[in-house]
């Protein structure tokens, strides 16, 4: 059954990676993967902010956390996708800007982590 709730967890990040990608284009263009960069900075900020209340807490039960965390959230965030935009600038020369998407990345997700787990401390305390 787990198993299943992780499946249509998946399902429903996916779509939502799809809009929001699909929304940040329209409004700022191509040239920028804007929208992988909104999706992986949300997700680090809840799974950090769903972890940590998870675990310390009985707010949100297990089975329901690795639904959301490794279905909704493992669905809606995207690695290979920022690692295929990524490869790509560097293959075509834009190295400026293949550069800027690693390192806005990686931190941005980092801050979006912290700013989770701070949020989550500041819900259900340590």
């Amino acid at each position: 059954m787990k198993t299943l709730w992780i499946g249509l967890g998946g399902a429903l990040g996916s779509i939502a990676r799809y809009h929001l990608d699909d929304w940040f284009q329209q409004r700022f263009g191509a040239a920028f993967p804007y929208g992988t960069l909104a999706v992986n900075i949300i997700g680090s900020f809840l799974l950090v902010l769903l972890m940590h209340v998870g675990l310390r807490t009985e707010l949100i039960p297990p089975t329901v956390r690795i639904a959301i965390v490794t279905g909704v959230i493992g669905g809606f965030t995207t690695y290979s996708t920022f690692n295929y935009e990524t490869f790509r600038y560097f293959q075509t020369g834009a190295w400026g800007v293949g550069a800027a998407n690693v390192l806005v990345t990686v931190l941005g997700c980092l801050a979006a982590a912290l700013l989770g787990w701070a949020a989550g401390r500041a819900l259900v305390g340590a």
